[in-house]
């Protein structure tokens, strides 16, 4: 007879690693900001350290006793500081006062995420485009605002969407696109252990839907940029 954990630890694996995510929203609950940071890393630095003592670690240890502190800081401040809206990079806009018709492309962002599922890292480049209806934005603003959205527990699917769709309101402007290649350490490191696949997602908006605008996009990401 099956344990009721032996079950759940059952169906979690028939799930495997599918996607299922409804939404390019990031799943928070109402209160997710109640807590201040400093009260967050105080209870998520018990929760690590219990983590650590139930697989038998002594904290007592110099090597692991500030383990628990340094994961629940970095949990709230830096790999998953892009959760806070707060952190949300401004991105001012400005008049396309050069009438630069043309895309523009950044690309190799680099894209430093989490998986939600096995909280493993996403390790990749993120290239992203845009068409100016009038409006133009700093160059670092796109990369801050893929950074910022990398950073929580996600699935490439919705961060490659949250860039467009965060874009497109920066710029007003529809005519925005995102191709993310990335390597998952969850398909890389476990289960699998396939260390060669990456993934590759894309979200186009506006002209980047129409077959030649898209083409030339993915033709400029493809250019030999070393120096």
């Amino acid at each position: 007879m099956k344990t009721e954990l032996e079950k759940q630890l059952e169906e979690i694996e028939a799930m495997g690693d599918d996607h299922m995510s409804s939404s390019a929203t990031t799943p928070l609950r109402e209160d997710a900001f109640e807590l201040s940071d400093i009260e967050k890393i105080a209870s998520i630095k018990k929760d690590v350290a219990n983590i650590l003592e139930t697989l038998g670690m002594d904290l007592t240890d110099d090597s692991l006793k500030g383990t628990p502190n340094r994961v629940a800081k970095m949990f709230v401040n830096e790999i998953f500081g892009g959760l806070h809206p707060d952190r949300k990079p401004t991105a001012s806009t400005f008049n396309n006062n050069y009438k630069y018709g043309e895309m523009l492309v950044e690309k190799n962002i680099t894209v430093y995420s989490t998986c939600e599922h096995h909280l493993l890292p996403i390790v990749g480049r993120a290239h992203v485009a845009y068409i100016s209806n009038g409006n133009v934005v700093g160059l670092s603003k796109m990369n801050r605002i893929v950074d910022y959205f990398a950073k929580r527990p996600q699935v490439q699917e919705r961060l490659t969407m949250q860039i467009v769709q965060e874009l497109q309101k920066v710029l007003n402007t529809e005519d925005v696109a995102c191709v993310i290649d990335a390597k998952h350490l969850c398909v890389n490191s476990r289960g699998i252990r396939d260390i060669e696949s990456s993934t590759v997602t894309s979200e186009f908006g506006g002209k980047f839907k129409e077959e030649g605008t898209r083409r030339e996009f993915l033709d400029y990401i493809k250019l030999d940029t070393e120096f």
